[in-house]
């Protein structure tokens, strides 16, 4: 199962959102096997506190402009780990020191990752496993 066209549209907008407000390592995870409740995860990091409030509340402005309304937010107090749920994605705007603790994208590692057309967009590096297994594939037929 793969992510709805529409998530993959809204996907795009929270990223260009939260690259507006210079989020760094953004990431977006197609989780729609495994979780039934959702297409997509967006995983975005702010510098500090105040950041992650203002990626948060440009997240939430732009999706809302695509017709996407927040359901669910917590964490929005504390400026460290803030979940927006629109649904068919889940934003995860992170402190940088929450992120690296809670690594989400390990827990997450078997999901695809989608590629965002956006500066702030972490590069998409295929998992070892996989490339050790395309490189046997090639070595048996060369052989």
């Amino acid at each position: 199962m793969t992510a709805s066209p529409r998530a993959r549209e809204l996907v795009n907008v929270a990223a260009v959102a939260a690259d507006s407000k210079q989020a760094e390592d953004i990431v977006a995870l197609d989780v729609s096997g495994p979780l039934p409740l959702t297409d997509i995860f967006l995983i975005a990091t702010g510098r500090n506190e105040r950041n992650v409030v203002a990626i948060a509340g440009e997240i939430e402005d732009k999706m809302l402009e695509a017709g996407a309304k927040t359901l669910r937010r917590e964490g929005r107090a504390e400026g460290r780990w803030i979940l927006l749920d629109f649904g068919d994605i889940i934003v995860h705007v992170f402190h940088e020191e929450d992120r690296m603790y809670y690594s989400l994208e390990r827990l997450w590692k078997d999901c695809p990752s989608i590629p965002l057309d956006v500066a702030g967009a972490a590069p998409i590096v295929d998992e070892p496993d996989t490339a050790a297994a395309e490189s046997e594939t090639v070595t048996e037929n060369a052989e």
